[in-house]
């Protein structure tokens, strides 16, 4: 019997490849819209889809009508410091990608917390260099595990957001390859990425979509046999960008590559072995997420998920993640032990799920604080205060809150009108919110007409209104309220779209009878593309400020316990903008205040994505950070302070008491640069190095639980490899059953010519145990840990002489070390 040839996958794309034009080979090269490639029915090549997916896969849509699952922020995901649940996250991001008919997911992001005030740092996981690389690899791993590709972003030092797409970071040999390389390193090699994202800003002269960088070390050195993809509308040239390592322009259609490109290989000033190199990664590529004809995939699709399980596993990441940064015995409060809960703050009943811009995700529903803990304390044991007046904002209305006049569903019905005002085509939305990206209807429509019925449950003030770019005519039951032009209030495309003007109008409305609302709108096109986004919602009403606050005030002294939640706005934190401040919105440190001398029983709640300044801190009996825990943000809320659950997380970037304190605040370029002169002290080694400067509020690694942990010294035995076993005992010493994360450090002992960090995280690992009870944690440091970046050599190097190893609950908790001597 004569066994079966099975062809060498690369020499098989090899073939697909030889058989394409140059033409053809030219054309893959650039998108084919905003979110597909090109397919080329010649080689059996269906078309590659994308989407934005580190905190949920969104698809090609920008509104609710194909919702998504709102996962919890990187940072909250970093603080569980689970790579288990992030592997399992990973699972549920493909299965929702291909749900999505989704290839390619672009993330996670592993640019760093160089400074607390990086407006997206809510979307990256941490200031170490080597905690973002382990979890990014996890991340990688779970989602490619399962054939859907993942990609590193923003590669490289993308690490703030002002001038993000003309900035010129300059920074030196070694910090590239210790800090900001690092986590992209481990991701190509270990994680085996299928794709890295090159970003908006240029690295030592060179934009990062025509950098030597792409090429080495990310292709030459770490073997990086994937494909690089810009980030939409990187690529700004066509010759330089062409010859360089950047194998995709996105999005389509074609820009500065196609035809143009085409003509610079005809010309000689891109090689078409160039050309050859980014076809066949894009082929490769093709093949490992199944668009190739009779080749199969890296791996099976995955099983789909029901949305029971989907809740359940956000609901346990979000509640893993949340760090409990204070408690003086007041957590966990029973339902039993609280027969009067005062919830306070308009983030309880509206609070930050996820962050804005490219990581935003639709989902069907959203648990508030406020709905998460009437649901564990009881529906009458929970009064709610706003306690202030927030910064004016615009809330889409929710699925249910409204209905289509034609034929009574739930939504809202929009028309696409053409130049002569008939209607092409029509749709309808479930919510207020509405979005176009790459969608042609909204290119060829002259007009778009939306026409919705909204009965409000309560009489009263009601303040309706939009947000969008373009004309709008704005009309409710038939009453025409404004007719304007809006345009944008920033010089920033992507804030434009992204957060548009809003204009809103006080209406008297009875309750329970319908008020027809139309609007006639068209948009404003930023660009070449058609994108847009248009919001039909209502204001919260409040009464004054001194109102507000003596409600909150009143109903926190009528309590048993009282829960404020604060927490940043999209108006602060979000991506295409840096914070100016870390300080909380106006009026929150107040509120605090105010209501804990009402109740010396207050729970704070922080609900950021990155940190903020604290100045009530040591004063209240207990503070709990929630990040952006995605959508069921209330029920794991709840969980948490009920003792359901504990608080799993672990602080994966330090926050600062004051801002004046932050080792790194300046994120704006000088002259178009940006000097990362503190080196490769980024983070809590900045911190460390002022051995007289200020402390942190939170250290780097710390949080809380439930319980209370003994950490043993640990035992180092050194390995042939240059690697460490470490071993620690971890005692639970309290009265219930809790995780704890066990974390290891070196520093450098004897005399050394190299700049080194006070210390350096070199391993961790999560343990649990029973009360009583005593297990032991076995950390593996690996020799990288203990090298450093020669720019003499380039190359990495062991320093001989004697290291440390500490071991400890965080960075400034840590018993006594031991040394071990590297030759």
């Amino acid at each position: 019997m004569t066994a079966r040839h099975v062809p060498d996958p690369e020499s098989q794309l090899a073939d697909l490849a030889g058989k394409l034009s140059l033409e053809q080979k030219v054309r893959l090269l650039s998108g084919a819209s905003v979110w597909s490639l090109h397919e080329e029915p010649a080689i059996g090549l269906r078309p590659i889809v994308m989407s934005d997916g580190p905190s949920g896969v969104r698809g090609t849509a920008a509104d609710d009508r194909d919702p998504s699952a709102s996962l919890p922020s990187a940072t909250a995901v970093a603080a569980t410091w689970d790579l288990d649940k992030i592997g399992r996250l990973g699972e549920l991001i493909a299965a929702q990608a291909r749900a999505k008919h989704v290839d390619v997911v672009l993330g996670p992001t592993v640019n760093l917390h160089r400074s607390p005030r990086g407006g997206r740092h809510f979307e990256a996981f941490s200031e170490d260099p080597w905690l973002s690389g382990v979890i990014g690899t996890a991340y990688v791993r779970g989602v490619q595990a399962h054939g859907v590709a993942a990609t590193a972003k923003h590669y490289v030092a993308n690490d703030s957001e002002t001038d993000r797409m003309t900035v010129d970071v300059r920074v030196d040999e070694r910090t590239l390859r210790e800090v900001y390389l690092a986590p992209f390193e481990r991701m190509v090699a270990e994680g085996g990425a299928w794709l890295v994202m090159s970003s908006y800003n240029g690295v030592n002269g060179a934009t990062m979509s025509a950098n030597p960088l792409l090429r080495d070390p990310l292709k030459d050195e770490w073997g990086f046999d994937g494909v690089v993809v810009s980030d939409w509308t990187a690529v700004r040239d066509t010759d330089a960008s062409g010859a360089s390592g950047q194998d995709l322009a996105m999005p389509g259609p074609e820009a500065f590559w196609g035809d143009a490109l085409l003509a610079s290989v005809r010309a000689g000033r891109v090689s078409e072995d160039a050309i050859d190199d980014k076809v066949l990664r894009l082929l490769r590529l093709a093949a490992r997420v199944g668009a190739l004809e009779d080749v199969t995939a890296a791996a099976p699709a995955p099983a789909q998920w029901s949305d029971e399980e989907v809740r359940a596993l956000v609901r346990e990441v979000a509640a893993d993640g949340m760090v409990l940064v204070r408690n003086d015995g007041l957590l966990p409060i029973t339902p039993e032990t609280a027969p009067r809960v005062a919830v306070i703050g308009p983030h309880a009943r509206r609070g930050r799920n996820q962050g804005g811009g490219s990581a935003m995700v639709f989902p069907k529903a959203v648990v508030s604080p406020l709905a998460g803990i009437r649901a564990a304390y009881g529906q009458g044991a929970v009064r709610y205060a706003a306690g202030l007046v927030p910064a004016p904002e615009l809330h889409a209305f929710e699925r249910g809150d409204l209905t289509d006049p034609v034929t009574g569903v739930p939504g809202a019905r929009l028309r696409y009108l053409d130049a002569d005002g008939a209607v092409f085509d029509e749709e309808v939305f479930p919510a207020g919110m509405f979005g176009w990206l790459g969608d042609e209807r909204l290119a060829r429509a002259t007009s778009l007409e939306i026409l919705a019925r909204f009965t409000p449950a309560e009489g009263g003030r009601h303040r309706l209104g939009f947000a969008g770019l373009g004309s709008v005519v704005f009309a409710v039951d038939g009453r025409v309220l404004t007719a304007e032009t809006v345009v944008s209030e920033s010089d920033n495309p992507i804030q434009a779209i992204l957060r548009p003007p809003s204009r809103v109008f006080d209406l008297d409305l009875a309750a329970d009878r319908p008020v027809e609302l139309r609007v006639e709108f068209r948009a404003e096109l930023l660009g070449r593309y058609p994108l847009a986004r248009f919001t039909l919602g209502v204001e919260d009403v409040f009464e004054d400020t001194a109102t507000e606050f003596e409600r909150a005030v009143a109903l926190a002294a009528d309590s048993d316990v009282a829960v404020v939640v604060v927490g940043t706005t999209e108006n602060l934190e979000s991506e295409g903008f840096d914070r100016p401040t870390l300080a909380l919105p106006d009026g929150q440190d107040e509120l605090v205040r105010r209501v804990l001398a009402a109740n010396p029983r207050t729970v704070v709640v922080v609900n950021s994505g990155g940190p903020v300044l604290m100045p009530w801190l040591n004063e209240v009996p207990a503070t709990l950070l929630t990040w952006f825990p995605g959508q069921e943000f209330g029920a794991a809320l709840a969980d948490v302070l009920s003792g359901a659950r504990e608080p799993g997380g672990r602080i994966p970037t330090t926050w600062p008491v004051r801002e004046a304190d932050v080792p790194v605040w300046q994120v704006e370029p000088v002259d178009g640069r940006l000097d990362y002169t503190e080196g490769i002290h980024v983070g809590y080694r900045a911190w460390l190095r002022r051995a007289d400067g200020p402390a942190p509020a939170i250290p780097f690694g710390f949080g809380l639980g439930y319980t209370e942990w003994a950490v043993g010294a640990p035992e180092v035995t050194a390995n042939a490899d240059g690697s460490l076993n470490v071993s620690v005992d971890v005692a639970n010493a309290g009265a219930r059953y809790g995780k704890h994360v066990v974390q290891v450090y070196l520093s450098r002992e004897s005399d050394s010519a190299v700049d080194r960090p006070v210390r350096w995280l070199a391993g961790f690992a999560v343990v649990h145990a029973d009360p009583g009870a005593t297990v032991r944690a076995a950390i593996l440091v690996e020799p990288r840990a203990l090298q450093h970046w020669s720019i003499e050599r380039h190359t990495w190097v062991s320093e001989p002489g004697t290291f440390a190893v500490h071991a400890g609950s965080h960075v400034n908790d840590l018993g006594e070390p031991v040394t071990v001597d590297v030759r």
